[in-house]
Formats: C-alpha cells, sequence, structure tokens
C-alpha cells in the first residue's frame, strides 16, 4: 500500500477513511484531526492555559505531546493512586515523558491525601471502579480550579466516548446523555472539562504514540477485571470492523441530534447543587459530597 497523500510506502492503514500514510504524512493526519476537534467544538485556544490528566497511558501522553507541539499552553496532571506496583509503574512514566519534553507537571499523591485505593478498596462496600473514578474527578476538578486553569482535558479518544455513550444509552441515562461530548462547559465549582482526542480511535492514537517514540505505561489496573466498559468497547470494535467509521458517525450524530434534546430536558427537571458542608466541594447530596463520604469511611 502506497500513501495516500505524497506515494510513498504506507506504514498506517486506516479502513475508516480508506487510505494508508507514510509516517509525516500520517503525524500530520493526525494532526489534522486534534485541530478540527478542538476549534470544532471551540475547546479552547492558544491563549488558554491546559491542565492535561496525565495517567501514563498512550492516549492522555499522545494529547499532552500533540498540545504541546501545536503551541497550546500546556501542564501535566498525574493522580499518583497508590495501588502497589501499577501506581509506581504509571508515575515513573509519566515523570520520564515530562523530563524529556520538558513539560511541567503536577503530581497529587492519594496515600499523602489519606485515600490510597487499597485502603478505600478494603472500606468501601460498593464498585472499587466506581470510587476511584469519583476521587480522580475530585481531584482533576479541584486542581484545574485551585490554581486557575483555563480547561482540563483528558485523554479519552473516540472508542472511549462511544463505549460510555453506548453505556448510558442502554440505561437510558438522562443525566450523563444530555451532558456528554467533547465539551463540558465550567460552572458551580465544575471547571471547564475538553476532549481533544474525540475524533479519533484508540488505533490511531497508539499509531501516533508508536511513531513518535512515546513510552506508556500499558500494564491494565489489577482492580479492573470483569469491568462493563470493556465489554462494550469489544463489541463497538467488531461493529467498526464489519462497518468501517460507523463510530464516528453514530458520535457526531448524537452530538448534533440527541444530545440537545437530553440537555433540554434535563434543564427541565433540574438538580440543585449546593457546597459539601465539609470541604465546599459541588453536591447534590444532603450534606457530604462523596469523596468526603469516602474519606470518612476510610478513616
Amino acid at each position: 500500500m502506497k500513501c495516500k497523500i505524497c506515494k510513498a510506502p504506507a506504514q498506517v492503514a486506516l479502513r475508516a477513511h480508506n487510505a494508508g500514510f507514510c509516517r509525516e504524512c500520517y503525524l500530520r493526519f493526525f494532526s489534522r484531526q486534534v485541530s478540527k476537534g478542538i476549534e470544532g467544538q471551540k475547546l479552547f485556544t492558544r491563549e488558554d492555559s491546559v491542565l492535561v490528566a496525565l495517567s501514563g497511558g498512550k492516549d492522555s501522553l499522545a494529547l499532552m505531546l500533540e498540545l504541546s507541539r501545536q503551541g497550546y499552553r500546556v501542564t501535566g496532571l498525574h493522580i499518583d493512586l497508590a495501588i502497589p506496583v501499577s501506581s509506581a509503574a504509571a508515575r515513573a512514566v509519566v515523570e520520564r515523558f515530562c523530563a524529556k519534553h520538558e513539560l511541567p507537571l503536577i503530581i497529587k499523591d492519594m496515600a499523602e491525601e489519606g485515600m490510597p485505593i487499597p485502603l478505600v478498596k478494603e472500606r468501601l462496600r460498593r464498585p472499587i471502579c466506581s470510587a476511584c473514578g469519583k476521587i480522580k474527578r475530585y481531584w482533576f476538578n479541584k486542581t484545574a480550579l485551585d490554581m486557575g486553569f483555563s480547561a482540563l482535558a483528558t485523554g479519552h479518544n473516540l472508542d472511549d466516548e462511544v463505549a460510555r455513550l453506548f453505556s448510558n444509552t442502554i440505561r437510558w441515562d438522562t443525566a450523563y446523555l444530555s451532558d456528554q461530548g467533547p465539551l463540558l462547559e465550567g460552572e458551580d465549582g465544575f471547571a471547564r472539562k475538553v476532549k481533544p482526542l474525540w475524533r479519533l480511535t484508540e488505533f490511531e492514537t497508539a499509531n501516533y504514540a508508536f511513531l513518535m517514540g512515546i513510552e506508556h505505561h500499558y500494564a491494565p489496573c489489577p482492580y479492573s477485571a470483569g469491568a462493563s466498559f470493556t465489554i462494550h468497547k469489544h463489541l463497538w470494535q467488531g461493529l467498526e470492523e464489519a462497518m468501517p467509521g460507523r463510530k464516528l458517525d453514530f458520535y457526531q450524530g448524537f452530538l448534533e441530534r440527541g444530545r440537545p434534546v437530553f440537555a433540554r430536558r434535563e434543564a427541565e427537571e433540574g438538580v440543585t447543587l449546593h457546597p459539601c458542608s465539609q470541604c465546599g466541594y459541588p453536591t447534590s447530596a444532603a450534606d457530604l459530597c462523596g469523596i468526603c463520604r469516602i474519606r470518612d469511611a476510610v478513616k
């Protein structure tokens, strides 16, 4: 196969685009897709300061590198979950990456905050993935607000977004369907959240990481076995293989025609938020937010 652009030997083949690319043309393709995702949804500008959540995986590191190459002002944020072996390896990858590319990095250590995930798992009678996600979102949001960042960016790709949309649709979870998308405006104590990789699949991001020589942490979380999110991803991968391009069509169709409907319905019903009595974080609960309840359970 030859590169669709320059006719050199292709190194990456993308069935959804009916095209192959050499290394340099693929990197330009990837960059254009990120730019289209940012500009098309008005996620942020080069005047903004962007906090990038870095897990140590290929997607978040690829996002950080590409945004810096495009001239955006970015700072990394890594949440050390204190999971034995796994967390130390992920943190080391993030630290080496930021040092290599001379990018600023903030570390939040959950052991120092009194909420190491193994202890949370031991004390709570609920799925640990749910609690872990809540803890990470809390610290992402708190750091972005406390340090005055314009936006909080995550490395969620098209596969992630489609799997989440599929899960929410199966449950007809109107609250989540009303605000799912590449952009969630900041309000009521929440930072502006953006997902610049929403047009790119996991495979496309993996190719970028490989071609750019990005070292990444790839070991799965030891607590994530059997997660429904992974099952939904596999289902959609099979559909994409049979019908290339279906993921992006499905997701863009939801953004254009589905989300506005659910957003209007959710606005009519309304959810009242107020500050947590202990930490001030917005919550719909009567007194303490979910994080303070977790903190109290761990204590």
